[in-house]
């Protein structure tokens, strides 16, 4: 018997272990509610997507939204929001990019293969929590997404 288990609202994608706990904290701090899973490199969030790897018993729901860093390890974050938006399961999933890089050639390719938004990671926590506010007020509570089959 499969336990059930509570749909995941965010897919936080950082190899930063203290970008990551950063984000992490402030999110709650956003909505304490929030079911959040954190992939620390592109394969880990492909996996977890797609249900392959160590998320192969992982019932096929995406989350609601994913926030994705660019510089990754193994895939990079420009590989990962390809791949998502690339397939017919997972493009109706908003990918915001949450990333350290103000690049305009990185802004640029994101864009093109599919983001949703661009958000440069602010240094301060404050500012940091005022955002993600925004963000999950945005996605999960205004945004209409597609409706399930």
């Amino acid at each position: 018997m499969r336990i059930a288990q509570p749909p995941v609202d965010v897919l936080l994608v950082d190899d930063n272990p203290d970008d990551a706990e950063f984000t992490l904290r402030a999110l709650r701090r956003a909505e304490p509610s929030l079911q959040v899973t954190v992939a620390e490199d592109g394969v880990t969030a492909l996996d977890f997507m797609f249900c392959t790897g160590t998320f192969e018993a992982r019932p096929p729901v995406a989350p609601r939204v994913v926030l994705l860093d660019l510089k990754l390890p193994k895939i990079d974050g420009l590989e990962v929001l390809r791949r998502i938006k690339g397939d017919a399961r997972t493009r109706n999933v908003p990918v915001v990019v949450l990333t350290s890089s103000k690049e305009r050639r990185d802004i640029h390719e994101a864009y093109l293969r599919g983001a949703n938004s661009y958000i440069v990671k602010p240094v301060e926590y404050v500012e940091l929590v005022a955002k993600l506010q925004d963000l999950i007020r945005y996605w999960l509570q205004l945004n209409q997404s597609v409706p399930d089959r």
